[in-house]
């Protein structure tokens, strides 16, 4: 049987650059009280927004660009629904969802 990503990274004794990044933009959510919203603008690159993904694009705040390769480890390192990690030694919960802004699917993180 083969072990999640998931697995893996729980068993790991530093955080994986991509879920330090990951935490950063968590922190800033906290401190809003909104979410994080990552949307594929090409091929190499991520851009990252802070705000309610229920309302327009127009209205989150950009907050920088992830490459591509390190969204995709944070998105196999996390999963749908409730997720509990640990970046250097800060404990986060937060719900992953997937929504449509601007006709775009993006993923959301949730801070809990």
């Amino acid at each position: 049987m083969t072990r999640s990503n998931a697995a893996i990274y729980q068993t790991r004794t530093s955080t994986p650059e991509s879920l330090r990044t990951l935490a950063s933009f968590l922190e800033l959510a906290l401190d809003e009280g909104t979410s994080v919203v990552v949307m594929r603008i090409g091929k190499q690159a991520r851009s990252v927004y802070v705000g309610n993904p229920s309302g327009a694009l127009e209205d989150l705040t950009d907050s920088g660009v992830v490459d591509a390769f390190q969204a995709d480890e944070m998105l196999a390192l996390t999963h749908l629904g409730l997720n509990r990690i640990t970046a250097d030694g800060q404990h986060y919960r937060f719900m992953r969802s997937v929504r449509y802004i601007a006709d775009r699917q993006v993923v959301v993180f949730t801070p809990i």
